[in-house]
């Protein structure tokens, strides 16, 4: 999902719901990583929506040891100019949100 569409779906929400939250931040463990979500009262109940942009992983090294009670880590190698971005859904049910998806909607 590119900027465009997401602030296209940002004034879709804006215009027809009253928007709860708005935010973003960043992903702890991954570089130049974003986070931005809306919270709105919809017509199936509290719903977030949230677009996540990192970048792309090139590659992954892994460091280990063949000593006993030695750990193991993974050292991954980040694109400097590639990003990949994913849309999620959620809804508020017990207490916690839950995924929107087509399993659980029923279809």
């Amino acid at each position: 999902m590119n900027d465009e569409k997401w602030d296209k779906i940002k004034g879709i929400v804006k215009d027809s719901f009253k928007v709860e939250e708005e935010n973003s931040g960043e992903l702890e463990d991954i570089p130049r990583s974003r986070v931005e979500w809306l919270v709105f009262e919809g017509p199936m109940g509290r719903i977030r929506i949230e677009r996540t942009t990192k970048p792309v992983v090139l590659d992954k090294k892994m460091t280990y040891s063949k000593r006993m009670g030695d750990t193991a880590a993974v050292d991954y190698i980040y694109s400097e100019d590639e990003y990949s971005q994913t849309f999620k859904a959620y809804i508020w049910k017990d207490s916690d949100w839950v995924e929107i998806n087509a399993a659980n909607l029923g279809l």
